[in-house]
């Protein structure tokens, strides 16, 4: 429980302070910063996979139709998701990047009535609705569309949704998926750099570290928390879960001053009501399954 708890923290920590590092290479377009974290997460992933002898699922993966039509998709969600991230955060976004992390558990749960049939209690409807309030509000009330949230929120849903029920665990998932991303990665990175238009061309020595850290820092996180989840139940990842976000919102508000006016604090605060309501909800069914086990 105890090593649980700090893998989880320590994972969470870090997708919240991420944005840091997106900071350092804000001056390379975000498409090439998707490419570089696809070609050097496949580059740690697999090298970790081979140090483990932990490779002989990759031949059946492979040749099982399902298994590749599953990440193929998934793959395509993540690049989605890291491109729209990337750009929102070099943009001075963070914060509408933080919203699309802090509504996704809702979208989640709308995502198992649409596709999964599953049946929310009447509280988790009465957060999705206070949730959606949220959103309207920022609409009419605070005149914005935050299409940078729900696209996160609706991409790493979907991409969730997927990896509920594919076949392999973390990280052979994201070899896989960095794998099926990696002909054209690797092509646009070869292109780029024999045009001598990517940033490893620069000379530049601190950005190509930058970038070619890309792939730890990508997949260190997921290993600590999938090392996380195998020792901490649901309800504790799911309190867990805001911690990232809520770094975020704090980087994006008081580190890198983006603007957040009383109009946008009313759009969020209905949102945050509704997780809090959403949480204490998903703890009090949590205990009830409990005790009756």
């Amino acid at each position: 429980m105890h090593q649980g708890l700090i893998s989880a923290a320590l994972a969470y920590i870090l997708w919240g302070l991420f944005p840091l590092y997106i900071k350092q290479v804000s001056h390379v377009s975000a498409v090439e910063v998707v490419v570089h974290r696809s070609v050097w997460s496949l580059v740690f992933v697999f090298a970790l996979l081979a140090a483990l002898r932990r490779l002989g699922w990759l031949k059946a993966a492979l040749t099982d139709r399902h298994t590749l039509t599953v990440f193929a998709a998934s793959a395509v969600l993540l690049a989605v998701n890291w491109g729209v991230y990337v750009w929102a955060v070099a943009a001075g976004r963070i914060v509408d990047a933080s919203l699309g992390y802090f509504i996704n558990p809702l979208v989640n749960v709308l995502l198992g009535v649409l596709v999964l049939h599953e049946r929310p209690r009447p509280l988790q409807w009465a957060a999705v609705a206070l949730a959606a309030c949220g959103v309207l509000w920022l609409i009419v009330g605070a005149g914005e569309w935050p299409w940078i949230a729900l696209v996160l929120a609706a991409s790493f849903g979907l991409y969730g949704l997927l990896r509920k029920t594919a076949p392999l665990g973390a990280t052979e998932g994201l070899a896989l998926e960095t794998l099926m991303q990696a002909p054209l990665a690797v092509a646009l990175l070869a292109w780029w750099t024999w045009q001598g238009t990517s940033a490893l061309s620069a000379q530049d020595p601190a950005t190509s570290a930058w970038l070619l850290l890309a792939g730890p820092f990508t997949a260190i996180p997921l290993l600590l928390f999938a090392a996380g989840a195998r020792r901490l139940t649901m309800a504790t990842l799911g309190l867990m879960q805001y911690l990232g976000p809520t770094i975020q919102f704090a980087l994006g508000v008081f580190v890198y001053d983006e603007p957040f006016s009383a109009q946008r604090a009313v759009g969020f605060a209905l949102i945050w009501s509704a997780l809090a309501l959403y949480s204490a909800e998903s703890l009090r069914g949590w205990r009830q399954r409990g005790q009756s086990a």
